[in-house]
């Protein structure tokens, strides 16, 4: 799945075109990288995203297609 609609399925980021700026500008890395928005997503993949002076950083535990709002958020799991 792309990293945009990925960032958007999973509920990190609330509409896909948001997503796509936000790594256009470079705010979103992958493994350690800068990553655009076409990017492939696996699972294992760790996605740090930067609001601001926050990073959220992430770790891809599953990829579906569709997830409802309490499916959303078992995607991923937070790493400190």
């Amino acid at each position: 799945m792309r990293l945009d609609k990925y960032l958007k399925v999973s509920r990190l980021i609330k509409r896909r075109t948001v997503a796509n700026e936000a790594c256009d500008n470079e705010r979103v890395t992958v493994n350690g990288k800068t990553a655009r928005a076409s990017y492939e997503v696996k699972e294992g993949d760790v996605i740090a995203i930067r609001f601001g002076q926050r990073t959220l950083t992430v770790e891809v535990v599953a990829v579906t297609e569709n997830a409802g709002k309490a499916e959303a958020s078992a995607m991923y799991r937070e790493v400190t």
